[in-house]
């Protein structure tokens, strides 16, 4: 059996193994576990058959980080990518890859001041990200200087060609260090690119990803496209609208897995989160509760999903984009099996459009464009199944106590008006339109609000203060109108409580604990992730 590649095992140095693990990212992707230690190697050029999303930006810049001596103030490497998108894209990622390595890192592109690049220019800096005009127009003025530079990366090399920038390329490349190593990525190898490879770079590896193709299965492709902020509610309107949700949740980090699972049991369902730092022990007795449908939701990385060997789901839910069409093939094929329909729900941001359309395009497989469930919509789909519940168990034979208890219940009552209150009594909550939030087009920059069903509350009262769940329901009572089932969720500890509430309930309940110039009573929770 192969041995499956870590980003340990790949020659990293400690502190950039450290600045992946606490962005979350647990496995190489293919592209990033051939290139990488070629790159570290620093002995050859490199072609690189790779396309957009496959995680290739981590497969350069990566080693990049660890190759770039900080202490020198002059450009160490040169990132050329064919649009302004694209460099803001490369420099934000590199840049969340650093961690505490004070590597300066600067895109420059068109459309941006060059009064602002070239004060960052003049600073010192050791990897530009830069798309082709912008850089010649900077060699132009002498305020670039790439004859020291010891990489040059060439993104999307076929797209810069299809662009017209062959010209461009080459004047720049003319004033590189002859001594560099280039690597170029390209997603297509046209006579153009090898031309250009065999002008400039002497001798090269060529590196290609093996595509996996889409086993045609019994899976329903859809897509949604939200805001990030949006997710959640949207998800949680997805399990609620379906009559029996069993389901896999996909997040590309271990803190996402742990922040939506947090939110999904705040909110009252049934879940388990599943990733790298659990233990094997944890791994087995949580894979075990889902197999049993103990739980029906498992939110979970690729990487701790392997294994998992079910049947019957209904449903995985791409709640972050995967990094490649592969693990998008791998995620999928978790529904839809042994004869069973499953559907395969991506979650896409405005600007992941693309992404998907490629994973589209090279899975050779249709994913169809839906929208998210109105309120509305979840609302009827609740009243039908209470209304077939309530048929089943009309063919049955009804305990003769129920029988005697609604005779009690009819003497002196309408029909009519008993049936609406025990609906109300049992289903007021499930059915209450303000359990959602509100799923807007667009929404302004800056601080989101929480705009799921429910908040978590942080009490400032403990056991140490003789509290326990009741006094907690009544203490709030005494100042706030909330139906005390409403206050779900309650956890007493020793210092603090914590409560989970309707969300157009919490912030009347925080505001009528607030006394002038004390520390709050009860505050938002703070999430972690």
């Amino acid at each position: 059996m192969e041995n499956k590649k870590t980003f340990k095992t790949l020659g990293l140095s400690a502190h950039v193994l450290d600045a992946i693990h606490k962005k979350g990212f647990e496995e190489p992707t293919s592209i990033q576990a051939m290139t990488i230690p070629v790159l570290l190697r620093n002995d050859t050029n490199i072609i690189a058959q790779a396309q957009t999303g496959t995680g290739k930006t981590a497969a350069f810049g990566l080693p990049l980080i660890d190759m770039v001596n900080t202490d020198a103030q002059t450009v160490q490497a040169l990132i050329l990518v064919p649009t302004r998108e694209l460099a803001i894209q490369v420099s934000e990622e590199t840049n969340s890859l650093k961690g505490k390595k004070d590597t300066k890192i600067v895109p420059i592109y068109g459309g941006q001041s060059i009064d602002q690049q070239l004060r960052r220019l003049k600073k010192g800096v050791h990897i530009v990200v830069g798309t082709p005009g912008r850089v010649i127009d900077h060699l132009n003025r002498k305020t670039l200087k790439l004859g020291h530079i010891e990489h040059l990366i060439l993104d999307e090399a076929d797209e810069m060609l299809n662009m017209g920038f062959i010209e461009d390329m080459e004047e720049i490349m003319q004033h590189t260090n002859p001594h560099k190593r280039t690597l170029l990525f390209s997603a297509t190898m046209p006579a153009k690119i090898k031309d250009l490879a065999h002008k400039y770079m002497d001798g090269y590896e060529l590196l290609a990803v093996k595509k996996e193709q889409l086993v045609a299965n019994l899976t329903e492709q859809i897509y949604f496209e939200v805001k990030a902020s949006d997710k959640f509610e949207s998800l949680s309107r997805i399990i609620d609208i379906e009559d029996n949700f069993y389901g896999l949740v996909f997040c590309r980090t271990k803190s996402d897995v742990d922040s939506v699972a947090t939110h999904l049991i705040d909110r009252g369902y049934d879940a388990e989160a599943i990733h790298g730092d659990l233990s094997q022990a944890q791994r087995e007795k949580t894979l075990q509760k889902f197999k049993k449908q103990r739980v029906n939701i498992l939110v979970a990385t690729d990487v701790a999903a392997r294994g998992i060997d079910v049947n019957n789901l209904t449903h995985v839910i791409n709640y972050s984009l995967p990094q490649d069409p592969e693990s998008y093939v791998h995620r999928i094929g978790r529904t839809g099996r042994a004869g069973n329909e499953g559907t395969a729900i991506t979650f896409i941001t405005p600007s992941e459009y693309k992404r998907l359309m490629f994973i589209q395009r090279i899975a050779k497989t249709d994913i169809k464009r839906s929208k998210i469930p109105t309120v509305e919509d979840i609302i009827q789909a609740k009243k039908k199944k209470v209304y077939d519940d309530l048929t089943t168990i009309l063919q049955d034979t009804i305990d003769t106590d129920y029988i005697n208890w609604a005779k009690n219940l009819l003497a002196d009552n309408h029909p009519t008006e008993i049936v609406a209150a025990i609906l109300n009594y049992c289903f007021e909550e499930e059915l209450n339109p303000d359990a959602y939030g509100e799923i807007r087009e667009a929404s302004p920059k800056g601080k989101q609000l929480d705009q799921q069903g429910k908040a978590r509350l942080f009490v400032a009262l403990g056991k140490r203060n003789n509290m326990n769940p009741r006094k907690l329901v009544e203490l709030i009572l005494s100042k706030v109108s909330v139906k005390p089932k409403l206050i779900r969720d309650i956890q007493v500890m020793d210092k603090f409580s914590f409560i989970t509430v309707p969300f157009h309930k919490a912030e009347e309940i925080v505001v009528s604990f607030k006394e002038k110039d004390q520390k709050p009573l009860i505050t938002h929770a703070k999430r972690k992730g």
